[in-house]
């Protein structure tokens, strides 16, 4: 007599948005033993009306993408991988009051208590009203800034600091409009790091480490930024273009999160162009490096062993891949705004 109990029906799943990220997790929905596609919301109208695995690159599935966002909602999945450019609180609400959780990479909600009071009211509403939860999460911020930290002070009884060092070498990167244009390399310093930057970063990685302090019983007083320059010491080029001696080569983003006068929390993002620079800092390879003073001190690193020239098209994995796993605890957790502390651990379904 068999007294296994019957298989779970498959999570309806849809995919919003098919950009790097995007296209990496719809993969790993169709891969996903546990997961069915449902549908593709797309933005672009050379997009729109085609098999969603032409984006992907796998074989025909039956599923014709949309621009068109009530066709999405008539479908009543049980969650939305929602991954454009730019959020939109309106899109948001319709999905969670809909009936479907939503997993987001795009950011924002990863601390209920840093968002906007009227609008974290609004999203509370919606999810009410639909039996729904919001998560948001990603590599950076997400993985290494919550779920990591987390579990390395679960060994600690007292601490004193944690750090989390980024690193990007971006040397191999072509992409001279991201490098030049948008992040400023290759220009001549001021002596002033660009205020926009730093209340970008504080935005993005502060409210995590708020999530990781309150959940050691240590809220935080503050976050606070400061962001320093390197220069190259010579002219030497790069896959985006030349970078001149002088100019902008390297950038170091410090957010520290204070409690009683002290950092206790620290997510420091190094982004360089050369090793030739300079400035006497340490520049590892792309990866994390984290160190925990305590009572129970580590030392650890965390490196991407792929060559630079292939990164770009493995790193994208790096977030989806934990927005796809995160989508059955979301889906099972109570409505409302969830975070990395409320969900159980989660891992790959692997089949």
């Amino acid at each position: 007599m068999n007294t296994q109990p019957p298989p779970h029906p498959p999570l309806r799943v849809v995919q919003w948005a098919t950009g790097n990220i995007g296209t990496r997790s719809l993969r790993a929905v169709l891969d996903h033993p546990r997961m069915t596609l449902a549908g593709v919301r797309v933005t672009g109208p050379d997009k729109a009306g085609r098999d969603a695995g032409e984006l992907c690159g796998t074989g025909p599935t039956g599923v014709v993408t949309t621009t068109d966002p009530d066709e999405i909602l008539r479908l009543r999945a049980d969650c939305v991988l929602y991954m454009p450019r730019t959020t939109s609180h309106d899109e948001l609400c319709a999905l969670l009051a809909s009936g479907a959780n939503v997993v987001t990479t795009a950011g924002g909600f990863h601390h209920p208590a840093s968002v906007d009071p009227a609008l974290r009211a609004k999203v509370e509403e919606a999810c009410g009203r639909g039996g729904t939860s919001l998560y948001a999460t990603g590599s950076s911020p997400g993985f290494i800034t919550e779920a990591v930290p987390l579990v390395l002070a679960s060994v600690q009884r007292r601490l004193e600091k944690l750090t989390i060092h980024e690193y990007a070498d971006l040397s191999r990167r072509n992409s001279p409009g991201l490098l030049f244009d948008v992040m400023g390399f290759g220009g001549t310093p001021d002596g002033a790091f660009d205020e926009g930057r730093l209340a970008h970063v504080r935005s993005g990685f502060g409210p995590s480490l708020r999530l990781v302090a309150d959940a050691l019983g240590l809220p935080l007083d503050s976050v606070e930024a400061r962001g320093r320059l390197g220069t190259a010491a010579r002219t030497t080029g790069i896959a985006a273009g030349v970078l001149r001696a002088g100019t902008v080569a390297a950038q170091r983003i410090t957010l520290s999160g204070r409690r009683a006068g002290r950092t206790l929390l620290e997510f420091d993002a190094t982004w360089y162009c050369t090793t030739d620079l300079d400035v006497d800092w340490d520049l590892r390879p792309t990866g994390w490096h984290l160190t925990v003073d305590g009572d129970t001190p580590l030392d650890i690193d965390m490196r991407f062993p792929v060559p630079l020239e292939r990164l770009a098209a493995v790193s994208p994995g790096y977030t989806a891949h934990r927005a796809v796993n995160a989508v059955p605890a979301v889906c099972a957790a109570a409505p409302g705004i969830r975070t990395t502390v409320d969900l159980p651990l989660f891992t790959a379904d692997l089949g």
